[in-house]
């Protein structure tokens, strides 16, 4: 019997993976037709911010775009002037209309957009994200060249917050009103009301050579002449770099989880079943870890998958550009500003998936803390 249950429980497991990864097909889908559509109405493309350019800064644009081509047509715009109607281009007015398809062609405009859109769907599929319009590389090893940064700042600062943040919520829930309740409250409020990114001010002013201590590097991941290090060397190289990222991102971040584990365990704590064990003469640290532990962890655990990509992509962009770490959250910035389409998409496309990755690995971590979750009746 044991055994026919165990089975069935991994069978039922397994049908909800499928379905969870069989939905993920449409939700990128529409991720990316909402984001696609949006794009569509975006002022300032990149056609138009070329034409800008050569229109304010000959020399230079026309060497961008390729040598004499495009100085022949500026030239040839004053005998075309009346020539086809450009007004869908801001600026393009008086522009040859065969130059404004050439540049239309560059950028991937000359075709019609959902046209476009079906490509870049079929591309997707293959995880071929296209090539960044100004950096002149494909967008997939343009991510991948910034994922170091992102893991970093990601990973380390997510760990160090939930070694903190649980244990401590966990003893301010067992201590509610008591002295160290009240002085460790103080310091989550403070954590809670000033964002990383004055943290990190701080921290450069005091220990970073701004007015104080001049104990830690004020830029980068490594150090001038990484290559030659050896790996011991390396790996002190790079904590020695992440100590004020990631104090600064851990100082703000670990507020919000500290309170939920306290507000979760207090709700457990005083439910029936925790009075019923007490009664039956069981200890403390039985019925804390032992029973309540597994209820109220399922609310923490819930939102670790919105904490994760929040601080792995958006809550490291400040920290990226105060501490001049070249990651994910300021590439996808910068490719905003610059209206790189297919950076910008392909950012996305990767952030969504990972998004929809945590959540399943949320929902089996939901397994292993309560195993009476059951996945049939969420599928049913």
């Amino acid at each position: 019997m044991p055994f026919l249950i165990f089975a069935y429980t991994h069978e039922s497991m397994a049908t909800y993976i499928l379905k969870r990864l069989l939905l993920m097909l449409p939700t990128l889908f529409g991720i990316l037709l909402i984001s696609f559509v949006i794009i569509q109405f975006v002022p300032g493309g990149p056609v138009e911010r070329m034409i800008a350019e050569l229109q304010g800064h000959g020399v230079e644009a026309t060497a961008r775009f390729g040598g004499s081509g495009a100085g022949d047509s500026i030239g040839a715009s004053s005998q075309s002037a009346s020539g086809g109607n450009n007004s869908q281009y801001r600026g393009a007015q008086g522009l040859d209309p065969e130059f404004i398809a050439e540049l239309e062609a560059l950028y991937g405009f000359d075709k019609p957009a959902h046209e476009r859109f079906w490509i870049m769907v079929k591309n997707y599929l293959r995880f071929d994200l296209g090539t960044s319009y100004y950096r002149d590389i494909g967008v997939l090893d343009l991510v991948l060249e910034k994922m170091p940064v992102s893991i970093s700042l990601g990973l380390w600062s997510t760990l160090i917050i939930y070694l903190i943040s649980i244990p401590l919520g966990i003893k301010k829930a067992v201590r509610d009103g008591s002295h160290f309740d009240i002085w460790t409250s103080a310091a989550v409020f403070v954590g809670y009301a000033i964002p990383s990114f004055m943290f990190a001010i701080l921290l450069i002013v005091v220990f970073a050579g701004g007015r104080y201590f001049d104990l830690f590097p004020l830029r980068g991941l490594v150090s001038d002449g990484w290559e030659d290090m050896t790996f011991f060397e390396l790996a002190l190289d790079y904590m020695w770099h992440m100590v004020l990222p990631i104090a600064a991102m851990v100082i703000s971040g670990f507020a919000s989880l500290t309170l939920l584990t306290k507000n979760s365990f207090l709700d457990e704590i005083n439910k029936q079943y925790v009075l019923t064990a007490r009664a039956k003469g069981l200890k403390e640290k039985q019925v804390l870890y032992g029973h309540v532990f597994r209820n109220a962890m399922i609310i923490v655990i819930a939102g670790f998958p919105a904490a994760f990509v929040h601080i792995f992509f958006t809550g490291s962009l400040l920290i990226e550009v105060i501490f001049s770490l070249d990651g994910l959250g300021l590439l996808g910035y910068e490719s905003v500003i610059n209206r790189d389409y297919p950076v910008v998409l392909g950012t996305l496309y990767i952030f969504a998936l990972i998004s929809l990755v945590m959540h399943l690995i949320r929902d089996l971590v939901y397994v292993m803390v309560d195993p009476r979750i059951d996945f049939e009746s969420r599928t049913a």
